[in-house]
């Protein structure tokens, strides 16, 4: 059995506080989705899912019911976890947190960037799903609000930007570049001309981490891995399309108060 690898970073290795960005290794699924596909919403066999899933759990030390998702619609929706929940009882948002020991909370993605949150002094986590819909609408805002309701003090908050497609794979067109420099003029430094006429490279990562910036944290950053350019290692679904494939796995990312 091939073991997982998450991608970690030391500002969330914490005393009490698990977490991992885990990649598309150590898992069982098999063909497009090989082989750590954690995604309920994709189309790969649920009994595969369901292992992979129980896999980061026990990599985690929680029981696999114990690593929770929430039904991902890019939004600043974010839900607070008090217990547990059936995976078809899900609700819609785009982040969680939680002050409860022994729950997992997780963030898939392939390409949008997941983002880890820990205050190791208060035991508050927090985890947010980020593509550009979810950054600008003000999810990383949302999330370090609602750590604050449970204790947290945004001061002793480190938030950590895990694998991402990165600016030189994601390129844009004119009317993406249009919007958020009508959003924010400065914004504009956050593209960069491509090849095609009108089109745009988008630095996500770095849009994010701006944004990170803002909520004067003790610590923001990003694990540096471009999800598109290393397809060994992470799912992609830009990718995935410009191979002409409909169909893409979902990496978890995910952290736990121990």
């Amino acid at each position: 059995m091939t073991a997982l690898n998450p991608v970690t970073d030391p500002a969330l290795a914490l005393p009490g506080i698990a977490h991992g960005f885990f990649t598309r290794e150590g898992g069982v699924s098999e063909g497009v989705y090989g082989s750590l596909n954690c995604g309920r919403g994709s189309q790969d066999a649920r009994h595969a899912v369901a292992e992979n899933r129980n896999r980061v759990a026990d990599h985690l030390g929680v029981h696999g019911s114990h690593l929770l998702s929430v039904h991902q619609i890019h939004s600043p929706e974010v839900v607070t976890v008090d217990d547990v929940w059936e995976p078809s009882e899900r609700p819609a948002a785009d982040a969680m947190v939680t002050n409860r020991k022994g729950i997992a909370l997780g963030v898939l993605a392939a390409d949008c960037g997941p983002i880890l949150f820990a205050d190791g002094e208060a035991g508050v986590i927090g985890a947010a799903h980020s593509g550009w819909r979810g950054a600008i609408g003000g999810v990383m805002d949302a999330t370090v609000e609602a750590m604050e309701k449970l204790g947290a003090t945004r001061s002793r908050i480190a938030a950590v930007l895990g694998p991402t497609i990165a600016q030189a794979s994601y390129e844009v067109g004119p009317e993406f570049h249009e919007s958020f420099v009508a959003d924010d003029a400065g914004n504009d430094r956050f593209f960069q001309a491509s090849e095609r006429d009108g089109h745009h490279l988008f630095d996500l990562p770095g849009y994010v981490q701006m944004r990170l910036a803002r909520l004067d944290l003790i610590h923001s950053g990003w694990t540096g891995q471009d999800t598109y350019a290393a397809p060994e290692k992470f799912f992609s679904f830009r990718r995935n399309t410009h191979e002409g494939e409909k169909r893409y796995g979902r990496m978890i990312s995910a952290i736990v108060l121990t």
